[in-house]
Formats: C-alpha cells, structure tokens, sequence
C-alpha cells in the first residue's frame, strides 16, 4: 500500500475517533481565549478534523505527483472525504449549530454528483472537480470547524462567520452541481 492511500485508511480511521469526541459527553474542561469559551472535546474534535481534512489534500497531492494513482485510491479517497464531511455536517445539525435544510441540500448535491461521476466512469470519462466544486470544498472546510469551535475566533465581533461560510459553501454546492449536471448533460441522452 502506498503513502497516499496509507493517509486515507487513517482518515477513514480518524471519522469514528471525531463523531465520539463529538457525540460522547465527556467534560474535560474548556479553555477562553478571546471571549470565547471552547469545551477541549470540542477543541481535540476539530484539530482531528482539520488534520483529515489536510490529509484528503496531501494524499491527492502526493499521488499525483508521483503518479501513485490506484484503483483503491479513486474509490476510497472520495469516500472518504465525504464520510468525514457528511458525519461533521450531521452531527452540527444534532448540535443546533447549522440548519438541516442546509446540511440536505449541501450532501445530496455531493450524492448526485457522485452518481453522475458514476455514470461518466461508465461511460470511460472522469469528472475532474472544477473551480466551483474546489470553492465549495474550500468554503466547508472552513465552516466546519468555525461552527465546532463556536465561531472562534470571531465570536467576539457578533458576526457569525462560521455561518457566511456555510451559506457560501451551500450557494457553490447548488452552483457547482448544476454546472456539473449542465456540461455533462449528453450522459442522460437516449436513457429517458
């Protein structure tokens, strides 16, 4: 097995670690900084979450470069990334923290996209992520631990800024997936 999909069996290895810090109500304390009172659970869930997540970039980057694309690394990378977005987006429903609609909206647009990726393998096309899909990528990856850390660090301004980026990261999402459905349209042609 090569490095970059030794990085996706840990993230794979890191969701369930993330869900029980989130989940599991254990009280080690909390820490303030800048007016903002953080449980450590929290804090330790969302150094886990943002280590996944880089390592979703760094093993992508390493297998490119080096071209140590495998078959196991097309099926789990995506995978996995979207296990650990999914899980982080659904417990923050559980939390309170983000609208459900929003959390809907943001994981069936990766669920179609998924299936329209699918399809176009099938038919022997890849589905490169275009410059809307990385934005949306981007903007989530921020949202997600702003909104497990309680805003921090901006909790002090009144400015929700952990929910500018999800509704940003929802506005590409619905963006990017129609702009995906739209140029690769011909793949319905002949099937209805």
């Amino acid at each position: 097995m090569n490095l970059p999909n030794k990085l996706t069996v840990i993230r794979i290895f890191m969701i369930p670690i993330f869900v029980i810090l989130c989940v599991v109500p254990f009280d080690w304390g909390s820490v303030t900084w800048l007016d903002s009172t953080i449980p450590v659970t929290s804090l330790v869930a969302t150094i886990i979450f943002i280590v996944a997540a880089l390592t979703d970039w760094f093993d992508g980057h390493l297998a490119r470069k080096y071209n140590l694309i495998t078959n196991f690394g097309k099926f789990a990378d995506p995978m996995a990334d979207k296990l650990l977005v999914a899980a982080a987006f659904i417990i923050l429903v559980e939390m309170h923290i983000a609208p459900s609609w929003v959390v809907i909206l943001i994981i069936s647009r990766e669920l179609a996209v998924t299936g329209l990726r699918l399809l176009l393998v099938e038919g022997g096309e890849v589905l490169a992520a275009g410059q809307l899909g990385k934005i949306k990528t981007f903007t989530q990856m921020i949202a997600i631990p702003l909104m497990l850390l309680n805003n921090f660090p901006f909790a002090w301004t009144g400015i929700r800024i952990d929910l500018v980026f999800l509704y940003v990261c929802a506005f590409f999402a619905v963006w990017s997936g129609i702009d995906y459905f739209y140029k690769n349209r011909g793949v319905f042609k002949g099937s209805m």
